[in-house]
């Protein structure tokens, strides 16, 4: 019996800088955390510096029992940071540092990590992109692989091009917006701006339609918040979700979309059909709603989701 395939997962791992403390974080980062408590095979791919925040990155690793065989060390750079600047009205401002460890990820070093996985999904997104070094890496890999290519697009304002988001399209074969993300789409490929917003539900639909053909995508999948998420399959096929259960309370948002892409992964590793995968992962996303920051600190509260999904 073959060994399950691994889900690689590339990009920034980083700490978010709140002054009084600092929070591990990074959308790939978080991904491979969630696959990882689910006890799913994965592989991170990012690159830390010798600081504090290194060492607080390695310790999730080691919180999580992740193999450190795609973690990178540079001796120069350092690890990756957000400054977060909390507003009034609970509002946050974010600095991300440029020239980070993330984004001098090391080709050699990252295709000898791969060559001992077996890949089954590659995830990536885009702001690990912004340099060239980790973006070379990142292409490198994708050509090199037969597995499938997730695509979580997660735009940063002022860190990634329009070149960087069609480039990435062209290389997955499945897509995973927000809805701000896919107004952006629509504006740059179909000169679509955000006033005609108020596009009738027929138009967004073909609008979609026409993305997956324009990058031959197999499926876009778009994410509401709270409102659930949209499918679109290449074979027309469409699925909403909308009547997800809404957590109790919402105590911020942050990570929703990660954790949303690491069950809907986890889904796919575990052949589980589309429309529960769909429905758990917008479950799942809700939830991380309801507690601090976008991972949790308690490791049992994976243990509920576990026995739910036996």
């Amino acid at each position: 019996m073959n060994p399950p395939a691994t889900t690689v997962v590339f990009g920034e791992a980083l700490v978010d800088d709140f002054t009084t403390e600092q929070v591990v974080g990074g959308a790939p980062f978080n991904v491979a955390r969630h696959l990882a408590a689910f006890m799913a095979p994965q592989l991170m791919l990012t690159r830390i510096g010798k600081d504090q925040p290194g060492q607080a990155v390695r310790a999730e690793f080691e919180r999580f029992a992740m193999s450190e065989a795609g973690l990178q060390v540079d001796a120069m750079e350092e690890t990756g940071r957000v400054l977060v600047e909390r507003g009034a009205r609970g509002g946050h401002r974010f600095t991300i540092l440029p020239n980070q460890a993330y984004d001098f990820i090391d080709r050699a070093q990252a295709e000898a990590a791969v060559e001992h996985a077996q890949p089954g999904i590659f995830y990536f997104g885009t702001l690990a992109q912004r340099h060239e070094r980790s973006r070379a890496t990142l292409m490198a890999l994708l050509r090199a692989t037969p597995a499938l290519r997730y695509l979580d697009l997660n735009l940063r304002e002022g860190q990634v091009d329009e070149r960087t988001v069609t480039r990435s399209l062209q290389e997955a074969n499945i897509a995973k917006v927000n809805e701000e993300e896919l107004q952006a789409m629509f504006g740059w490929y179909f000169q679509i701006k955000p006033d005609d917003a108020a596009m009738a539900a027929e138009e967004v639909h073909a609008s979609c339609q026409a993305l997956l053909q324009m990058f031959s995508l197999d499926a876009l999948i778009v994410t509401l918040g709270h409102r659930g998420s949209v499918y679109f399959g290449a074979d027309g096929q469409v699925l909403m979700h909308r009547d997800n259960p809404a957590p109790p309370f919402v105590i911020d948002t942050v990570g929703a979309g990660d954790a949303f892409s690491a069950i809907f992964l986890l889904g796919k590793m575990r052949g589980w059909p589309l429309d529960l995968s769909l429905a758990r992962a917008n479950e799942f996303a809700g939830a991380i709603c309801a507690i601090p920051g976008a991972v949790p600190r308690d490791l049992g509260f994976y243990d509920q989701w576990m026995r739910k999904w036996r």
